[in-house]
């Protein structure tokens, strides 16, 4: 299957998670399956019981906009909630920062998205792994690779 094969929102999840993925240096595989976990579309919000909400294609909590808006002084919430790539470069950057600076596996820092409770971290690292194996066979099937020597 190629992307073009695919529905125009899964092609945009496609496109979208492999040009994150390479601009923050972390496995195309991971972001795609965390894409597919999440299962966000854009304009989707979702309120949890701690009152943050998770927001498009993402699902990315506000509690990391609301940071990012204190820090930057701009609503990314907005940006967030759109169709287009916005939403995976959010993610993507998260999902570097548990990845260069959390403890534990790549799996568990992968995971660290969702939650940092080590509960529901290993319910998400298994989901994680079974999907990241997925996007990763497909990636090879898919795309050529070339390696530097």
């Amino acid at each position: 299957m190629i992307v073009a094969d695919l529905p125009p929102i899964e092609q945009e999840r496609i496109v979208c998670s492999i040009i994150a993925a390479q601009k923050f240096h972390i496995p195309a595989d991971i972001l795609l399956a965390i894409a597919e976990i999440e299962g966000g579309k854009p304009n989707l919000e979702v309120i949890n019981v701690n009152k943050t909400r998770d927001i498009g294609y993402m699902q990315f909590n506000s509690s990391y906009l609301d940071e990012l808006s204190t820090k930057y002084q701009y609503d990314f919430s907005e940006q967030a909630n759109k169709s287009g790539c916005y939403s995976f470069y959010l993610a993507a950057w998260r999902i570097a920062n548990h990845i260069s600076n959390d403890k534990g596996s790549i799996w568990q820092r992968a995971a660290n998205y969702h939650s940092r409770t080590d509960k529901y971290n290993l319910i998400y690292q298994n989901k994680l792994i079974s999907k990241a194996q997925k996007w990763a066979f497909w990636l090879k099937q898919n795309f050529s690779i070339m390696e530097i020597k």
